[in-house]
């Protein structure tokens, strides 16, 4: 049904803000002075060293970093490196930086990985390692995933793996990059296993450590059946909570430290607590949302257990749909959605990310709201912002302050003009819904676009359309209204 998909990252930007401003021209500096080759179409720029003949395989050494201490990172191991003539390379922007610790742009696996050393032999890697965790054991960052770790502290991280790239042909005429065993046999070259088999650890008695006292487990109590989503700012998992009275199934979400930090220093962490917050101010005003469980925190991570919703998110559903949506279920979901939020901007609250992967569609056609980590209150607007494209009005891209309820609002528009038309609506096209679908009544027609409004204050409250919708669903059918409607209505 979709003609097109939006991308599911969290969208941010820095035009507005000076700090971020300062330490991205701080960055591109630093790289243009340390490191002065930068290919076209590549987010890495690099410095070789006496010699560019590197062995076909060895251990890469990677230093982790946040776009806030990323700058000072380079500027202190940079000069190092280059004394000791070796080659390395670093993300060619602080945007760069962001999206690798993202987890969604490069791969899961390419997290932390902001810069790469690749020692010229064994030894050489040790002696870096070493010099490199002093230089850097005082830095926070996130953790690099698969990698191991020189030092409980610090940001060193390493693993074995091809230096050349070397491709292996697969028989249906597909490609994996390979590493060379000592027999001369070309294996797979697999992020996920930073020390082959074959090969011993020259870092392991070396590893600086610190002692840790016992401590319990808080996490005991939760197994674990599946990982549903993983990223930087950390995962949401299937779980059974077993510390009720009779086990339970739940959502398991984590927000690790230093992961995915932004600009005003909030990292993954902080968003789970946030959300944790929000969801329990909300089921204290009688908002229906996910019932909050549990929390704990493990070594800085933070960790929410929450009510497991059964469904699939309205994205999937609009995957798997070949045809549109009957107006009928497009009134229904609109009426739904558009109840959930009146009710929460009544509450005090702006979501803030309101879109079709974050709606659970349940037995019955019952919309379940998910997602609150960007959540902000009406009276303390965050000045950070907060959605996905397509689903972001066009003010967002100059106003950094202010409240976020006309941007609920719109993104309440979208996700309508979605389900009638199977289009995410684009700010630059003309928006002709009718020329989509034909059958769309008029004052549908209206209403979708007064939501979508390039003047904020033309939009309908939540309230405002809710009724709207409720007064065309009972034209349409008032015989055969779904019971999520009417609970809704």
């Amino acid at each position: 049904m979709l003609a097109h998909m939006v991308d599911d990252s969290v969208w941010r930007t820095v035009e507005n803000d000076a700090r971020a401003q300062a330490l991205e021209r701080r960055w591109r500096q630093l790289c243009t002075r340390y490191l002065p080759r930068a290919p076209k179409d590549s987010i890495w720029r690099y410095r070789y060293g006496s010699s560019r003949r590197l062995p076909e395989s060895g251990w890469k050494l990677h230093i982790s970093a946040t776009i806030l201490n990323a700058p000072v990172i380079l500027r202190r191991i940079a000069p190092f490196l280059i004394d000791c003539e070796v080659q390395f390379k670093a993300a060619r922007s602080l945007g760069e930086v962001s999206k690798l610790n993202c987890g969604l742009y490069y791969s899961y696996s390419q997290i932390g990985k902001i810069i790469t050393v690749y020692p010229k032999s064994e030894a050489q890697a040790v002696y870096l390692a070493e010099r490199l965790h002093t230089l850097t054991r005082r830095f926070t960052a996130p953790s690099v995933p698969f990698d191991l770790k020189f030092g409980e502290t610090g940001n060193i991280y390493y693993r074995f793996g091809a230096f050349k790239q070397v491709a292996i042909e697969h028989p249906n005429g597909g490609r994996t990059l390979g590493v060379r065993m000592p027999s001369g046999e070309l294996v797979p070259d697999s992020r996920e296993n930073p020390k082959p088999e074959w090969v011993h650890d020259p870092f392991m008695h070396l590893r600086p450590r610190r002692q840790r006292r016992e401590v319990q487990n808080p996490a005991a109590p939760f197994r674990v059946l599946r990982a549903l989503i993983q990223r930087g700012k950390g995962g949401v998992y299937q779980a059974i909570d077993f510390s009720s009275s009779a086990p339970r199934p739940c959502l398991l979400k984590e927000g690790r430290r230093h992961g995915e930090l932004t600009w005003d220093g909030r990292d993954g962490a902080w968003r789970v607590r946030n959300e944790e917050r929000v969801l329990k101010r909300l089921t204290a005003c009688g908002v229906k949302v996910p019932e909050v469980y549990s929390s704990f925190e493990v070594r800085g991570n933070y960790y929410l257990a929450m009510e497991f919703i059964a469904g699939e998110s309205l994205h999937q559903v609009l995957l798997k749909r070949r045809r549109r949506l009957p107006l009928t279920r497009v009134l229904s979901y609109g009426l739904q959605l558009s109840s959930f939020l009146s009710q929460m901007h009544h509450a005090g609250w702006t979501w803030r990310d309101c879109k079709p992967k974050n709606l659970i569609v349940t037995h019955g056609d019952r919309l379940v709201p998910i997602d609150f980590e960007g959540a902000a209150q009406i009276d303390r607007p965050d000045p950070l912002l907060w959605g996905t494209p397509g689903f972001v009005p066009p003010e967002r891209k100059d106003q950094t302050e202010g409240s976020a309820i006309p941007d609920d609002l719109y993104a309440l528009g979208s996700v309508l003009y979605l389900l009638l038309t199977g289009r995410v609506f684009d700010q630059t096209q003309p928006l002709e819904i009718r020329k989509l679908r034909r059958e769309v009544p008029h004052e549908l027609t209206l209403l979708v676009t007064s939501l979508l409004a390039a003047n904020a204050h033309e939009r309908p409250s939540a309230q405002s359309t809710k009724s709207k919708l409720t007064s065309i669903l009972l034209k349409r059918s008032p015989r055969r209204m779904p019971p999520a409607v009417v609970k809704a209505a």
